[in-house]
């Protein structure tokens, strides 16, 4: 018996199985990486989905919220039946951490506006847009978080042709305020 043939053999078995080992390994991080990422991503468009539900129907409680007899009940339902509690969370769990950061403070906003109109604020009242400008700038720098952190890219206003993102650049309200007296 050639022991050099055999060991060549067994070095060889042994390079070749080492050597799927690693590419089975590399490949389960691979997809393991990847699954992190769509998980990531389907949680950000959840929560940014309930959101606009939930800001949808606070808006349409606040053209007539003298039409409805609970405007607390009526209020927190239009979260909770958005599903933002449940996102919210799934957002703490699989959120990068600045993501996460953006998405509560996007949330504490809603929540703002939420006790303005539970409060009785009606859409063009001075109470609803003290709370809607907040809300709006948190959700679009929820938006710019979520694209740095999934695409490295950052996002301006100035990509809009808007001075910010809160809108007050673009609200009637705000630009009646800001004008001189006599104007």
């Amino acid at each position: 018996m050639d022991w050099g043939t055999l060991v060549a053999t067994v070095s060889g078995g042994s390079i070749a199985i080492a050597g799927t080992m690693l590419a089975d390994f590399l490949r389960r991080r691979h997809d393991d990486d990847l699954s992190v990422g769509t998980r990531r991503r389907a949680a950000y468009i959840e929560f940014i989905t309930a959101a606009g539900t939930c800001h949808t129907r606070l808006r349409h409680i606040a053209q007539h919220p003298a039409a409805e007899p609970d405007l607390e009940t009526v209020t927190r339902a239009a979260l909770s039946d958005a599903g933002i509690y449940e996102a919210r969370e799934r957002l703490f769990i699989d959120a990068a951490a600045d993501v996460a950061g953006a998405g509560q403070a996007m949330f504490e906003q809603l929540r703002a506006l939420q006790r303005a109109v539970a409060a009785g604020a009606s859409l063009r009242s001075p109470a609803f847009h003290d709370a809607y400008h907040p809300y709006i700038g948190a959700v679009w720098a929820y938006r710019v978080a979520v694209r740095e952190e999934l695409e490295g890219r950052s996002l301006s206003p100035a990509a809009f042709g808007w001075d910010g993102w809160d809108g007050t650049d673009r609200c009637p309200m705000c630009r009646q305020a800001a004008a001189p007296p006599g104007a």
